[in-house]
């Protein structure tokens, strides 16, 4: 458990104060992270590196010369929102572009992605590396699709190295592609992490064994064997990445770089005793070890576990590897690394002008809030459950991030209706409200679902019953195309896409909205409780592939849950009621 803390939903931002604080000569506070104390160099490309926290040293740590320019820091295990990307990235950026890293996880790709085309619409050029060093979450022929873990160590030291050695950004990429490509990681757990003020572990692996192929967001192995000595949990971790070691022949010749890396709990002398016989074995099989790195590097809180890392070198990987670096949590020969000027400012997201709304689009706002309102109400109320659904075969995040989700909507809606924004401001602000305070791919979805339903909407006028059907229809569109998914992958898409063919068929039958929105969603819910027979597909749950069967899809689930809450809304006394009439199919 965590013993020390003060309100557990400000746990990370409070843990990111106290680093900045406690590191005033390498870092400061951005919106959203932290970014170096000093200027990047002009026309120097920004290494702007991050993830969820609860995985310190990673990112906030490896921020400062010879490494990353800056770091977004999401919420527990979950992806720092597109606005903590932006700002960050903006903070950092100084005309030579910026490269965007991060390990391969949705909620990251959905959030650096909706970053990257922000700053690509304001003329910066960015880049994305997404590392994909774990072998335990696909096959080798699909080495960039696999999930990142402590390989993020090595391919920001040496895509960073590499910028202070003088490289633009088409170079930076390609040299942090490189390291990825030649990376390979594998863990193993022995009890699963506990999230800051919650009283159990998000999950437990049975005395006497251990969970193979972890994740670092909480989730188990993908099975379970006995537990072994030191040295044979050493000997399965090296046989397991080395057995994609590329033919030694030409610029690779045996040399590797080393990561031996504890998860929270395992701490340094057990991973010593791992590594004197992680270090006999690559001895006697003929490698050469470069700079072996053993420690915490890349931790999931508490949780009881190591990887290991290999990093099969040529020469300019293993000058990049070697090169001085002068971080917080990652320091090599780190004197005389040049730097810029001291900064004098961090970009801070400003208050966005409120654009004149009319007196009726302002009545649809207020309706707006209460909509949000009780969305965050019934998020509140299923909190639990929801978190019990993906904690099968998921991080058990699930609950926490809806409920962060709509609570942020709901505040952000109702500061800009105060501030007399109408309907479709009130909307932006909520989608990037619920995206900011949930992060991962929830908030990243439901964000964007509620921009675009926004974008349906007018300040100018009053919302009308066939508006709020295509703004619903608008905000699935846009999680579809987002987030990638199709039906049968066992996602949020399995309910939203049959409740709005299915809204669309009986609203252009009847006109009569809130009827329409009730039967879509029943159907929703009956297709969110389909999805207990599909395997996962995507996202975390589709490395524990069969644990989720039996057990339906908690966002197809919790959307199933809002849209009946919405239904009801639309049919109580006073709420866009007088719409529900206004066009019918014999007026269009």
């Amino acid at each position: 458990m965590t013993y020390l803390l003060n309100d557990p939903a400000d746990f990370a931002v409070d843990a990111l104060r106290g680093y900045a604080a406690a590191h005033p000569e390498h870092v400061m506070l951005a919106h959203g992270g932290v970014v170096r104390s000093t200027d990047t160099p002009v026309n120097q490309p920004a290494l702007v590196i991050g993830g969820g926290s609860g995985h310190y040293p990673a990112f906030a740590g490896w921020v400062g010369p010879g490494l990353a320019h800056g770091a977004p820091c999401g919420n527990i295990f979950s992806s720092p929102s597109a606005s903590q990307v932006y700002s960050v990235a903006r903070s950092a950026e100084n005309g030579g572009g910026v490269l965007l890293g991060f390990g391969n996880y949705a909620g990251d790709v959905l959030h650096f992605g909706q970053a990257a085309e922000k700053l690509r619409a304001e003329g910066v050029d960015v880049r994305i590396i997404r590392v994909s060093d774990d072998i335990a979450s696909g096959p080798a022929e699909s080495h960039r699709d696999r999930r990142g873990i402590a390989g993020d160590l090595v391919v920001f030291k040496i895509a960073g190295a590499a910028i202070a050695a003088g490289a633009d950004l088409d170079e930076a990429e390609r040299v942090a592609w490189k390291a990825n490509d030649a990376t390979r990681s594998f863990g193993v757990a022995f009890e699963g992490c506990t999230l800051p003020g919650a009283g159990e572990a998000l999950f437990h692996v049975p005395d006497g064994e251990m969970a193979i192929g972890l994740g670092i967001h909480g989730e188990p192995g993908i099975r379970e064997v006995p537990l072994g000595t030191a040295a044979e949990v050493a000997d399965l971790l090296l046989d397991g990445v080395l057995e994609e070691e590329p033919e030694r022949s030409g610029a690779y010749s045996g040399r590797v770089a080393v990561v031996l890396n504890g998860l929270g709990a395992v701490k340094y002398e057990e991973l010593f005793v791992v590594y004197a016989r992680v270090a006999e074995q690559l001895a006697a099989k003929g490698f050469t070890v470069v700079a072996p790195e053993v420690g915490e590097h890349v931790t999931s809180l508490n949780m009881a576990g190591l990887s290991l890392s290999i990093v099969f070198l040529d020469d300019e990987l293993e000058e990049y590897w070697l090169a001085p670096a002068d971080a917080p949590a990652f320091r090599r020969a780190a004197a005389g690394l040049p730097s810029g000027p001291p900064r004098t400012e961090v970009h801070t997201p400003g208050e966005d002008p409120i654009p004149e709304a009319s007196a009726e689009s302002k009545e649809s706002a207020a309706l707006i809030v209460q909509v949000l309102e009780l969305l965050r109400d019934t998020a509140a109320e299923h909190e639990e459950h929801f978190g019990r659904l993906d904690a099968v075969a998921g991080d058990g995040d699930h609950g926490q991030g809806m409920a962060y989700g709509t609570r942020g909507a709901a505040a952000g809606g109702r500061d800009a209706a105060d501030k007399g924004a109408g309907a479709r401001t009130v909307l932006l602000h909520a989608g990037d409200a619920w995206a900011e305070e949930a992060g991962g791919t929830s908030g990243a979805l439901w964000g964007a679902a509620l921009t675009a339903a926004g974008g349906v909407f007018d300040d100018a006028r009053a919302v009308e019953a066939p508006a709020i059907a295509d703004a619903l229809a608008a905000g699935i569109d846009a999680v579809v195309r987002l987030g990638g998914a199709r039906p049968g992958d066992k996602t949020m898409v399995d309910a939203a896409l049959p409740f709005r063919d299915a809204l669309a068929a009986e609203f252009a039958s009847t006109a009569d909205l809130a009827g329409s929105v009730k039967k879509a969603a029943a159907v929703a819910r009956e297709a969110a409780e389909a999805t207990a027979g599909i395997t996962s597909r995507r996202g975390r749950s589709r490395i524990l592939g069969e644990k989720s069967l039996g057990t339906p899809d908690p966002g197809a689930y919790s959307f199933s849950v809002l849209m009946d809450a919405l239904g009801n809304f639309l049919g109580s006394p006073g709420s866009f009621t007088e719409l529900r009439s206004e066009t019918s199919p014999d007026k269009q």
